[in-house]
């Protein structure tokens, strides 16, 4: 049960970044170059916002669910955001287009509304099919307090004999 609380603090933590460059990123374009276009300036600031949670998704929050070659993992991971990005942008096109409500005001409103609906599918999605391994023993991502004693544990554990099951294993290709 403390797995998916931490999972749930780190992908917070990533996502309230991410959620900054959204919303600023949106406002920056539609109130700049993109005046007037309030949907390529959303899908725009949304790509931003999802290469920057890839790399903090995956080398942080969810580090210890590696399982997948990268290009798997990571196909994955921008279709799961893009679907996320569909239903964020369909709230801004709702509001904007649909109900005529194109204030500034109801335009942020709408796109954090999005951003919200996106963020639930996100977390869920992530955990079921992105990063859907088990959880290993050890955390393994490049800030965790623990990995200097995984290594002294492997070390120590190395020539006993020991089943596939009870081995500490780290993820290939870092």
């Amino acid at each position: 049960m403390d797995t998916i609380w931490h999972e749930i603090a780190k992908f917070g933590l990533i996502g309230l970044l991410a959620f900054v460059i959204d919303l600023g990123g949106f406002n920056l374009l539609y109130h700049t170059v993109l005046e007037g276009k309030p949907t390529t300036a959303r899908i725009l600031s949304g790509v931003a916002a999802t290469l920057f949670a890839w790399v903090g998704n995956r080398s942080w929050t969810f580090a210890h669910r590696r399982s997948r070659p990268v290009s798997h993992e990571v196909t994955l991971f921008f279709v799961v955001n893009g679907i996320a990005l569909v239903i964020s942008t369909l709230c801004l096109v709702v509001s904007h287009y649909l109900l005529g409500l194109d204030s500034r005001l109801a335009d942020n409103i709408s796109t954090i509304f999005g951003i919200g609906l996106g963020t639930l599918f996100r977390f869920w999605a992530y955990r079921r099919w992105v990063f859907a391994n088990e959880p290993m023993d050890v955390d393994t991502s490049p800030w965790s307090e623990d990995e200097g004693d995984a290594t002294d544990e492997r070390e120590a554990t190395e020539g006993e004999s020991s089943t596939p099951d009870q081995r500490v294993t780290r993820p290939s290709g870092r």
